[in-house]
C-alpha cells in the first residue's frame, strides 16, 4: 500500500471512530479532550460533532491552523504527562470524550507515551466516557469496543471506561 493509501484510511478511520465516540457518549455529559491538536483538523471536527460540548486540547506547542486553535482557556501547552496530570484537579472524572492522537512515526516511542498517559487519561474521564485513538492504550477501567464497519483492526482504537 502506498504511503498517500496508508494516509487516506488513517484518516477515514480517525473520522469513523470519532463519529462513534461522539454518537456513544451523546448521553453523557462532561466535555471533550483532544490530546494531539496537530493541525487542528480533527480538533476542527470534534467542534463540528460534539457541539455544545466544551473541548480541552493539549500539545506541546500550537502548529495548528489559526482557524482551529482553542482560546487559551481551553489549550494546555507542554508535555502531555504534566498538563494531563494538572488537568485532574479541574477535570477529574469528568471528561466524556478523548481523542488521543499522539502518534510521531516512532511506533516505540508512540507506544511507550500511550502506556504513559492512560493512567492520566483514566483520571479525567467520566464512567461511561469514550476514549478513541491512534496508539494502543489500556486502564483497568476501560473496556475495548468494536471499530466501525471497514476500519481495520489496529488502525485505531475505540474503548469505553466501565461505570
Amino acid at each position: 500500500m502506498s504511503r498517500l493509501d496508508s494516509f487516506i484510511r488513517r484518516l477515514e478511520a480517525q473520522r469513523a471512530c470519532i463519529d462513534r465516540a461522539v454518537a456513544l457518549a451523546a448521553p453523557l455529559p462532561g466535555p471533550v479532550i483532544e490530546v494531539g491538536l496537530g493541525n487542528g483538523r480533527t480538533y476542527d471536527h470534534l467542534r463540528d460533532r460534539a457541539r455544545g460540548r466544551e473541548i480541552f486540547a493539549f500539545d506541546r506547542h500550537v502548529a495548528a491552523h489559526p482557524a482551529c486553535v482553542p482560546d487559551a482557556a481551553h489549550l494546555l501547552l507542554g508535555d502531555f504527562r504534566a498538563t494531563l496530570a494538572q488537568a485532574a484537579s479541574a477535570l477529574g472524572g469528568k471528561i466524556a470524550i478523548c481523542h488521543a492522537d499522539i502518534g510521531s512515526g516512532d511506533e516505540a516511542a508512540s507506544q511507550a507515551l500511550g502506556a504513559e498517559i492512560a493512567p492520566l487519561i483514566d483520571a479525567l474521564m467520566a464512567p461511561g466516557g469514550i476514549i478513541v485513538g491512534d496508539q494502543v492504550m489500556r486502564a483497568a477501567r476501560w473496556e475495548e469496543l468494536p471499530l466501525p464497519p471497514g476500519i481495520e483492526p489496529g488502525r485505531y482504537f475505540i474503548r469505553r471506561v466501565r461505570a
